[in-house]
């Protein structure tokens, strides 16, 4: 059932006992299913994710608990835990309340940027191409959440970066099957953005912005109909 799977290469860490074991091994999972080494519709077998942790049976149970009111894990009577599958609805949900956060955060990022402010956006945007380069699902997506948070920070509103704190890990989740197909045209819609914000053009950086986010969210709703329509989005399960 566990990876290391060819897409990702992600191995599954024991957990170190001194770190509060219960936490640990939430982060463990849900970092997990994030990074879609385990995939939508997945069966989580509670002995198979204890073993490969290192740890009892019991704390992956709470895990999967705290998941499943998160939204993160079904639990199915008679069946067990299933990682959740995304509906075409929560997705487009989620990228358009993300649209809406980081378009405001664009235009105070503009208002507000400094000549070292610019040099970090220009320099995480390097790190993008790099990692687009090299071919690394996992590291187009952490550049890319590292780029789109640089912004989120320079834009000076702090309740805006907390509420979108609260989304980052669920667009992650619905970014990472969109980034190989959508990097190259996602990242050269960065560059924009940085000339945008370097300019001052607050209204250029908003535009630009809701732009770049408005794509994404449209890519990902075709790519998905697309899986649908050949037979995509099956559940994955593995024996109890």
């Amino acid at each position: 059932m566990f990876p290391s799977a060819p897409s990702t290469g992600v191995s599954v860490p024991r957990l170190k006992r001194p770190a509060p074991l219960r936490e640990g091994v939430y982060d463990a999972l849900l970092n997990l299913i994030v990074t879609r080494a385990l995939q939508p519709g997945q069966h989580l077998v509670e002995s198979e994710l204890a073993a490969h942790l290192g740890i009892s049976r019991q704390p992956v149970r709470e895990a999967l608990q705290r998941l499943s009111s998160e939204g993160w894990v079904d639990l199915r009577p008679a069946q067990g835990a299933f990682v959740h599958v995304p509906t075409e609805e929560e997705a487009d949900q989620l990228l358009a309340v993300r649209s809406l956060l980081e378009t405001e955060s664009a235009r105070l990022a503009a208002l507000s940027a400094t000549p070292e402010s610019i040099g970090l956006l220009r320099e995480l945007y390097e790190q993008g191409v790099q990692a687009l380069a090299g071919g690394d699902v996992d590291s187009i997506v952490s550049a890319n959440a590292a780029f789109h948070a640089a912004i989120m920070e320079l834009s000076g509103n702090k309740v805006l970066a907390e509420l979108a704190g609260r989304v980052d890990r669920r667009v992650r989740w619905y970014y990472t099957p969109v980034a190989p197909q959508r990097g190259r045209e996602s990242w050269k819609e960065h560059a924009e953005l940085i000339e945008a914000i370097a300019a001052g053009d607050a209204d250029r950086a908003a535009e630009a912005m809701r732009d770049h986010t408005d794509r994404t969210r449209r890519f990902s709703r075709d790519l998905r109909r697309e899986e649908e329509e050949n037979g995509g989005g099956k559940e994955e399960r593995t024996p109890a």
